[in-house]
């Protein structure tokens, strides 16, 4: 590693301290400082690089999202933005059509929501919907919240369901009036994908590969990516692909893997092998935390709710995985030192993800963390604060869930939602991620919701509850500091200072005086990690 100057810019260090230049020297910031000053410390031999006044801040950490899977997003059916299921059938034979290996292997998309149709029916497309875009190959589509999924009749058949069966432990199944499943799934993406045949090594190779690079060009330096346990790989495969990514230089980002285990057993068999062996990972490779799910999406009406969710009075959503089996899991993970991380949408979910850690770790010494955390009331943010636990947060799901909480759980709990003000000043840890592919991983537009707390088209006007806007900085510390306090690096990442890792990324626009409704348009100019340039353009 050679040594990188950055010079006249305005270098964002910690809220309202700025420098002008910042010298990386064998991966980490070596000095930061005046142009004057910075030189003189770099020496000769070094790459100089002329911000012309752009604004640089530490790379960015996106504390949970699922990379493979925006690898294979970018590679499968789009169905993002359809508005009907007209649409989704539609595109669907487009893509048969121009990609006919799909005809050999089966189709798998997603990015579909109901909520934004606007022609013909609104609802889950069924079996019958999918089966106009071919009922001889499987055909898997998900929902953007990732936790709903519709398949087609073929699909159906391989998985060897039919009226008589029973349903799944760990999610559901919905039936047609005689019983047959109707071709819309509840939980356990995995079993759906079990009918579609793997991909090689290479070509998940090829897909992270690919993912990794579209997220460093959007700033990205750090990830921290639930990958383990979703895909039909074992722990050892997964591992291994990343690793050989990142061993031929084909991907520069840090990753931390967040592994999924239903099984107890699969996770002790996890920390005796894999886990075991992770001193021999790339120096860009973590084996990270237990990640967990204790419930499903609000806007599939699937989040565990301690009310009937008002727009469906009989619903309280699905519970994916008791409290009873959750402290097993969560004093395995205690007596191995290993961190959890869980899913909790509802309040219902978020108050057994309290008690539960509270009952493996009193302290939360090993940091662990609710993601997305998003219908809660004051006691349960007291509870989260008093209880020491970490929280990751995605503002960008407030640009469509602004336009249906308060329909699902109503005004006065919507109202203590989304919390990201009040946990802030409450002082809990805070990390920012866009749980890609769920939303983009760009991190702008997560920053503009965090700050306006508006949709994309700036509704509505001074933001949805604004009490709980941050300001940029926050945003920005939440997004770095913050998300490296998730993953124990707190002290070497997500700072622009001496001695931490020389992660940095110069925006084309300054993020702290622009506009609001700017920040969501801002783009990297370079991308740094390491102290090499990852990206530029």
């Amino acid at each position: 590693m050679g040594k990188l100057v950055l010079t006249n810019g305005k270098i964002y260090v910690e809220r309202g301290v700025f420098a002008q230049a910042v010298c990386a020297e064998g991966g980490v910031i070596r000095c930061v400082g005046s142009n004057e000053e910075v030189l003189r410390v770099a020496g000769g031999g070094a790459e100089v690089f002329d911000c012309e006044g752009r604004t640089v801040i530490p790379g960015l950490n996106d504390a949970h999202c699922h990379i493979f899977t925006v690898g294979l997003n970018m590679a499968q059916l789009q169905l993002s933005g359809a508005r009907s299921l007209h649409e989704i059938i539609e595109r669907g034979r487009r893509f048969l059509a121009e990609h006919p290996d799909a005809g050999k292997r089966g189709i798998e998309g997603g990015g579909w929501n109901e909520d934004l149709f606007t022609e013909g029916e609104r609802r889950f497309p069924d079996r019958h919907d999918l089966d106009q875009i071919s009922s001889e190959v499987p055909i898997v589509v998900r929902r953007v919240c990732e936790h709903i999924f519709s398949v087609n009749t073929r699909a159906i058949e391989i998985m060897g369901l039919t009226k008589d069966s029973p349903q799944f432990e760990d999610g559901l199944f919905e039936r047609e009036e005689d019983g047959t499943p109707s071709g819309v799934f509840k939980e356990n993406l995995a079993r759906a994908r079990s009918v579609l045949p793997p991909y090689t090594a290479k070509e998940y190779g090829d897909l992270y590969a690919r993912a990794a690079a579209y997220a460093v060009s959007r700033g990205i330096t750090s990830l921290q990516s639930n990958d383990v346990g979703l895909l039909p790989l074992t722990p050892d495969e997964v591992f291994r692909l990343i690793n050989d990514v990142h061993a031929q230089g084909r991907a520069a980002l840090r990753h931390r893997q967040q592994t999924t285990f239903y099984k107890l057993e699969d996770f002790r068999e996890y920390l005796a092998g894999t886990y075991a062996r992770r001193g021999d990972f790339h120096p860009h490779v973590e084996a990270g935390p237990l990640k967990l799910f204790k419930d499903g999406s609000l806007g599939g009406r699937s989040a565990a709710l301690r009310q009937a969710y008002h727009d469906d009075p009989e619903n309280f959503g699905v519970e994916t995985l008791s409290d009873a089996d959750m402290d097993v899991f969560c004093r395995a993970a205690k007596e191995a030192g290993v961190q959890v991380v869980t899913h909790a949408i509802g309040d219902r979910a978020v108050a057994g993800v309290v008690g539960c850690y509270a009952r493996a770790d009193a302290q939360n010494r090993l940091r662990n963390v609710i993601n997305h955390c998003q219908i809660t009331d004051r006691p349960l943010l007291e509870d989260i604060a008093r209880n020491h636990i970490c929280v990751c947060y995605q503002p960008i799901f407030l640009d469509y869930d602004i336009h249906m909480a308060e329909a699902r759980c109503g005004h006065e709990l919507a109202s203590t939602s989304y919390a990201f003000g009040t946990l802030s000043r409450m002082g809990v840890p805070i990390g920012y991620s866009t749980d890609s592919p769920v939303e983009d991983c760009n991190p702008f537009p997560n920053i503009y919701s965090a700050v306006t707390r508006m949709d994309k088209e700036g509704w509505p006007e001074g933001g949805w509850f604004p009490e709980e806007r941050v300001d940029v900085a926050a945003a920005i510390d939440a997004y770095t500091t913050g998300s490296a306090y998730l993953e124990f690096h707190e002290g070497d990442k997500g700072r622009i200072r001496p001695g931490f890792a020389a992660d940095m990324t110069v925006l084309d626009e300054d993020i702290f005086t622009c506009s609001p409704r700017a920040i969501r348009d801002i783009l990297p100019v370079m991308t740094v990690i390491a102290g090499e340039v990852a990206y530029q353009r």
